[in-house]
């Protein structure tokens, strides 16, 4: 038996509902989320940097945005989210994205998918910084000094968002196309 689902609250952009015993997050403005690896020709992994309310800290994170929330004009592919997020947010132009895996953000509490993307062909078109709502601080880190850099933002007090681990896994993993 499958229960009934129950919106308990809807705001702008989250959908509280219940679904038997479950309560949960629906996303109500876009029909997925990507995440963008991003390294360029000369090793260095690209990393936006912003303050975030609900953990009132900046917090060091991959590219990333919704897809179809209103931005594009038309109904766009998860690749094209990808692209234009990438751009945005970093100013990179990304000749192709390549899918590298997918699945559940938080199976316990939110229905959103998530789609991981590497980023290939990187050239810097633009300084990024994010859309009118966002102030987007753009880092380029060597890959080689990728962990020091993180340790070294962590005791500055800024979070590490653990999708950053995430993506320096798959680049890195030859089960993923990585080469690092």
């Amino acid at each position: 038996m499958n229960p009934e689902r129950k919106v308990l609250y809807e705001g702008q952009y989250i959908r509280f509902v219940a679904k038997g015993t479950w309560e949960y997050a629906e996303r109500i403005n876009c029909s997925g989320i990507v995440f963008i690896a991003a390294v360029t020709d000369d090793d260095k992994i690209i990393l936006c940097e912003q303050f975030r309310v609900p953990v009132d800290r900046h917090v060091i994170e991959i590219p990333a945005g919704l897809v179809n929330d209103g931005v594009a004009k038309h109904e766009e592919t998860l690749e094209e989210a990808a692209k234009r997020e990438l751009l945005e947010e970093t100013g990179y132009e990304a000749q192709k994205m390549v899918r590298m895996i997918e699945g559940p953000a938080a199976a316990g509490s939110s229905s959103a998918m998530i789609v991981f993307f590497r980023a290939l062909g990187l050239k810097k078109v633009a300084s990024g910084g994010g859309d009118e709502t966002e102030n987007i601080v753009v880092h380029e880190v060597p890959l080689k000094g990728i962990d020091t850099w993180l340790q070294t933002m962590e005791e500055k007090g800024k979070a590490i968002d653990p999708k950053v681990f995430t993506v320096l896994y798959l680049v890195r993993s030859t089960l993923y196309g990585g080469v690092k």
